[in-house]
């Protein structure tokens, strides 16, 4: 006899579980917005980082604002992106820790950062000379030392 109120009692969590599904707990969980709704949404930030070889950052930038700034700014009047910021170190830092660009792109959100078919297209709308424009491009990735992209997330100050 022991042994079965020890069936029952290490049984009862299950039948309480089949007991809310049978009574639509499911149901009411499926009609409550999910965070996960709410953070596809949500404004997504990414610092894209460059390193490019000494000597070369001036030109770097001249091809950056002539053949990718136009790109962004396109996808920015699309309501794309939300913001966009440019900056560079005031002073130098270690070589390990150098950078000499940084583009900081909100995205309206993530699935609006994961579109290259409507970049693709932008970019043979704005440079026809494509020949030009994929020498360029070749150039400016040519003399880069490193690149990397880092999404972000706020952090709240408040305690």
């Amino acid at each position: 006899m022991p042994l079965h109120r020890g069936r029952i009692r290490s049984t009862w969590p299950f039948a309480l579980a089949a007991l809310l599904i049978a009574a639509g707990f499911p149901a009411a969980l499926a009609q409550a917005p999910s965070a996960r709704d709410s953070a596809k949404d949500a404004p997504y930030a990414v610092e894209y980082y460059y390193k490019t070889s000494w000597g070369h950052s001036d030109e770097w930038l001249r091809l950056f604002k002539k053949n990718h700034l136009p790109v962004l700014r396109a996808l920015k009047a699309e309501g794309r992106i939300t913001e966009l910021e440019m900056e560079k170190p005031r002073y130098h830092t270690t070589e390990d820790g150098r950078w000499d660009y940084r583009v900081t792109i909100t995205w309206k959100n993530f699935a609006s950062s994961q579109d290259p078919g409507t970049e693709q297209a932008l970019i043979r709308k704005l440079f026809p000379d494509q020949e030009l424009y994929q020498r360029e491009e070749q150039r400016r990735f040519e003399i880069l030392i490193a690149h990397w992209d880092l999404p972000v997330v706020e952090v709240s100050t408040e305690p």
